[in-house]
């Protein structure tokens, strides 16, 4: 973002309106007042930190109640037939932290942040608190600025709709699914214990590229109880976490899959 001048001892930007929030701020101080984190306030000017337009936390508190507005009515019209337990489960699953910085982190949130010094260099860009405060902060500014339709559309579009697979698996396994959208590794442990398959277990199959472009491809098993054990599924990331986590969403799917009765077993 380029800098033009200062407010409240954060930098007002000439970019307000980056294609990444896909809305034209008519307000665009309500976008820089949401990028500004506490850290700029506190290094630049001090006696700021009373004012609570300094830095963006009081916009955290108006986003996150638009946040649970808008994922509870995206829920209740994409899964009609949910009771309200399940609902509630898949509501806390989109809104948790752990989400939303991962949200945040994908979009790239972090390169719009108006950061202090300390915590640029200490990697505030990339701290997961920081980025799910942020994204919560903006949400509030869609929603000041151009209403719920423009906040609901950033929903949307950012969280509700990538994560449509995880929900749809998480209600066809039942009580099963408690972690958190996109851990896939804690859905399949959770399953495999519901079904009593015990512990899944991960190991490296393959291993390739330079040291600074390495490629894993990752198995995720379980023991077999005779000395052996089943393949579930095997996936390839750059790192061992990303392999593990695509082998966990490969197996996870296979087997929910596995246990949803056929069309001549669920007939009357």
């Amino acid at each position: 973002m380029t800098p033009s001048h200062t407010k409240n001892g954060r930098t007002q930007s000439n970019e307000a309106n980056p294609p990444l929030f896909d809305h034209v701020f008519q307000r665009p101080e309500l976008l820089t007042w949401a990028l500004t984190h506490r850290s700029l306030a506190y290094e630049t000017k001090p006696e700021t930190l009373p004012d609570p337009t300094a830095d963006n936390e009081q916009l955290e508190f108006v986003g996150d109640a638009v946040l649970g507005l808008a994922v509870a009515e995206a829920l209740f019209r994409r899964f009609p037939n949910s009771r309200e337990g399940e609902l509630t489960r898949l509501r806390a699953s989109l809104v948790s932290r752990r989400h939303l910085g991962h949200v945040a982190a994908r979009i790239d949130l972090g390169a719009h942040l108006l950061l202090g010094r300390g915590e640029e260099q200490s990697g505030g860009r990339k701290k997961p608190a920081i980025l799910a405060n942020a994204l919560e902060a903006v949400i509030a500014a869609l929603y000041l600025d151009g209403g719920l339709d423009a906040a609901r559309a950033f929903i949307e579009k950012h969280i509700t709709a990538p994560a449509m697979q995880d929900l749809h698996l998480a209600l066809q396994s039942g009580n099963a699914f408690s972690g958190a959208i996109g851990d896939h590794k804690s859905a399949l442990q959770e399953h495999l214990q519901s079904t009593g398959a015990g512990q899944p277990h991960y190991a490296v199959t393959a291993q390739s590229g330079p040291d600074h472009q390495k490629r894993f491809r990752i198995e995720v098993r379980v023991d077999d109880k005779e000395g052996g054990f089943t393949a579930l599924a095997e996936a390839e990331g750059a790192t061992k976490k990303e392999a593990q986590q695509e082998a966990a969403r490969l197996a996870f799917q296979r087997l929910v899959a596995d246990d949803e009765p056929t069309p001549e077993e669920a007939a009357p």
